[in-house]
C-alpha cells in the first residue's frame, strides 16, 4: 500500500471509531469520510462494506479479548464466580459501541461474515473459560460455546438497546450462568 494510501486508510479507521462510539455502528460512511477528509469513493475503495470497515476498527479489540480471558482464567473463587465475572467482561467487550452487540452477535457462526475472525476470537475466549470449567466438573453436559455466546451476546444486545446498567444486567447473566452450572 502507497504511504498516502495507508494513511488514509488509518484515518478513516481512527474517525469510524470515534463515529461509531458517537452514534452506534449504523452511523453514516459518508459521515466518516467527511470527517476523514477523504472522499467516499476512497473510504470504499478501502472497505467496500460496513463489515470491512467494522473489522478494520475491532483489531485492537482483539488484544484486549485475549487479556480478558487470560485475566479471568487466573480468578480464584468459586466457578459461578468465575463464569460470572466472565460473562460480564464479555458483555462490556462486545458493548464497547452502541449496536455492537447485536452485530457480534449475529456474526456468531457466519461465515460469510467479514468480522467472522474477530468473533472466532471471542468464541474462542468463551471456549477456553467454558473448557476451564468443564474440566473442574462445574458445566452441564453438552453446552456448546456457539450457544454460550449467543446466549451471552442477547443479554449485551437487550442491555445496549435498553441503556441498561451492569447491576440490571447482572441478574440475568446469572440465571444464564446457573443455568450452566451443575
Amino acid at each position: 500500500m502507497r504511504a498516502d494510501a495507508r494513511r488514509n486508510y488509518d484515518r478513516i479507521v481512527e474517525v469510524a471509531r470515534e463515529v461509531f462510539r458517537e452514534q452506534g455502528y449504523d452511523a453514516s460512511l459518508d459521515e466518516i469520510a467527511k470527517r476523514a477528509g477523504v472522499g467516499p469513493g476512497t473510504l470504499y475503495r478501502h472497505f467496500p462494506k460496513r463489515e470491512n470497515l467494522l473489522d478494520a476498527v475491532m483489531q485492537s479489540w482483539v488484544d484486549r479479548v485475549n487479556e480478558a480471558v487470560a485475566k479471568a482464567l487466573t480468578h480464584e473463587g468459586s466457578d459461578r464466580e468465575l463464569l460470572l465475572g466472565w460473562f460480564e467482561e464479555y458483555v462490556r467487550l462486545i458493548s464497547v459501541h452502541r449496536g455492537a452487540p447485536a452485530k457480534i452477535t449475529s456474526a456468531m457462526g457466519d461465515p460469510d461474515s467479514p468480522i467472522m475472525t474477530k468473533c472466532q476470537v471471542l468464541a474462542r475466549a468463551n471456549d477456553r473459560v467454558i473448557e476451564h470449567l468443564r474440566e473442574d466438573g462445574a458445566i452441564r453436559d453438552g453446552v456448546e460455546t456457539l450457544q454460550v455466546c449467543r446466549l451471552v451476546g442477547g443479554v449485551a444486545t437487550v442491555a445496549d438497546q435498553g441503556d441498561l446498567d451492569p447491576d440490571a444486567v447482572r441478574p440475568m447473566l446469572a440465571v444464564v450462568a446457573d443455568g450452566l452450572l451443575r
